[in-house]
């Protein structure tokens, strides 16, 4: 074999490889979402609610249930000042519920998180699989890239980027709660 070919094919090993293993990697959001699930267990509550302190009138709610989907929302307001009363009065299900139907559909982000465990690149067998949804614009994490016409690179720059948002709101959602405990 010409030593530039085995020079690419080494390149391309290595790149199969390192892809795989990013696959299999666990996710920013799983132990944030096995915390939040398990405190929200412990607290006997259903849902939480948070202010976003690094973006104006932007909210983040989860509604979740022992055995159930984590269901995770955050979005912008027009009516700051209801939600604001809403979380000084710890109503976090009636704030859940005002930003996954009253919110501003261009800043929405909705996550269904089917495990509770963080976000998983591809569905494990007989498994559901989670699903991110920006300004209304779906993504499912089945690993099925080439249905959603998406490339893998695309597909897994994708996931990086909203476990890493699905992260940061895990953290809000984790602070709210101890304070409210």
């Amino acid at each position: 074999m010409p030593r530039a070919v085995a020079v690419r094919f080494a390149v391309v090993v290595v790149a199969l490889s390192v892809g795989q293993g990013a696959w299999a990697q666990e996710s920013k959001s799983g132990a944030l979402a096995r915390q939040l699930t398990a405190a929200l267990d412990a607290a006997k509550l259903d849902s939480i609610a948070a202010k976003d302190p690094s973006a104006a009138d932007t909210y983040c709610a989860a509604m979740y249930f022992a055995g159930s989907p984590l269901l995770v929302v955050s979005a912008k307001y027009s009516v700051p000042q209801l939600l604001d009363t809403r979380l000084a009065k710890k109503e976090f299900r009636d704030t859940y519920i005002d930003l996954s139907s009253a919110s501003i559909p261009e800043t929405k982000i909705f996550i269904q998180d089917a495990g509770g465990n963080g976000f998983k690149s591809k569905r494990e067998d007989n498994q559901s699989f989670d699903s991110y949804e920006v300004g209304g614009k779906p993504t499912s994490f089945d690993g099925d890239y080439k249905r959603q016409k998406l490339s893998e690179p695309d597909y897994q720059k994708l996931f990086i980027e909203a476990d890493d948002r699905y992260a940061k709101i895990l953290m809000l959602l984790l602070a709210q709660l101890k304070k409210t405990s």
